[in-house]
């Protein structure tokens, strides 16, 4: 299958609150976890507003139609990466990375100093994902403020064992 990569669109919306559905259903696998599986998702206004904002990327398949989101927000000179999701049946393939990689650029065009995220621990797909495209896991001391909010906010929202993540930009490049 052939895929691109591409700033999202305000047409594609009503197809991204799908398409993290079924990203959701690898938690699954995950007992203690997969009540994500059927979770509430970004919901398609949500997907606008981001859209609007110039920091959203869409994975495509030939037809043009979405298979995989990226949605961020500038947060504190960089770039935070509120959700990825790609179609359970199409992950595994490089589409995360690449999703990445595109935000990545876009982030360093703007002179943003990092990509950040929050993610699970122990979560195969999560962690140790981003560690291997260069992230690395903040300490709490060098969490800044905005960043412990979310964490906290995640937390209340019961979602455990969160930590979060940067990656200065121009620091990876493949």
């Amino acid at each position: 299958m052939t895929v691109s990569i591409r700033p999202a669109r305000l047409a594609d919306a009503a197809r991204l609150p799908d398409l993290e559905r079924s990203a959701g259903q690898a938690f699954l696998a995950i007992p203690d976890l997969a009540w994500i599986a059927s979770d509430d998702v970004q919901p398609e206004t949500q997907h606008r507003e981001l859209i609007e904002t110039g920091t959203a990327w869409v994975a495509v398949d030939a037809d043009d139609a979405p298979v995989g989101f990226l949605n961020g927000e500038a947060m504190g000179g960089n770039l935070h990466i509120l959700e990825i999701a790609v179609r359970s049946d199409l992950q595994g393939r490089g589409l995360g990375r690449a999703l990445i990689e595109a935000a990545a650029h876009w982030a360093n065009t703007r002179n943003m100093s990092a990509l950040t995220l929050t993610t699970f621990r122990d979560v195969p797909w999560n962690e140790p994902f981003y560690q291997r495209l260069g992230f690395r896991t903040l300490e709490p001391g060098d969490l800044t403020q905005a960043l412990l909010e979310i964490l906290e906010d995640e937390a209340r929202n019961g979602l455990p064992r969160r930590c979060a993540m940067s990656r200065l930009l121009g620091e990876v490049e493949d």
